[in-house]
């Protein structure tokens, strides 16, 4: 069983940065071939905003397109959201999502590309 934490999340201005990392336990960033960042407003349902696949592609949300960007580093087993621009719409609960280790992935936004879920942590984008 993998387990994903989560970090970084902050209350901040808008126009402001924020970067969040999640790290795994129980397996290794290199053998999780498809990871995400998900995100979950209040009265919302839970949104696909930026995904990786090993390799290095990547996918966006059109609504954070520009602004987030998705990345590991093998070295620190990490896998991270940099986000600027920060807008209030962009406040929620963040999920580190990753597919099962070393298996063939789908990938994408979908939720039900990936088996592995964080505890999320919080972001706050004041006007």
């Amino acid at each position: 069983q993998v387990q994903l934490v989560e970090s970084g999340g902050d209350s901040v201005q808008a126009g402001g940065s924020l970067t969040l990392s999640c790290a795994p336990s129980g397996s290794t960033i290199y053998s999780m071939h498809c990871m995400a960042w998900f995100r979950q407003a209040p009265g919302k349902e839970r949104e696909g905003i930026a995904a990786r696949k090993s390799g290095g592609s990547t996918s966006y949300a059109d609504s954070v397109k520009g602004r987030f960007i998705i990345s590991i580093d093998n070295a620190k087993n990490t896998l991270y959201l940099q986000m600027n621009s920060l807008k209030p719409e962009d406040s929620g609960v963040y999920f580190c999502a990753a597919a099962r280790p070393l298996l063939w992935c789908s990938g994408g936004l979908n939720s039900l590309a990936y088996a592995n879920w964080g505890q999320g942590t919080q972001v706050t984008v004041s006007s």
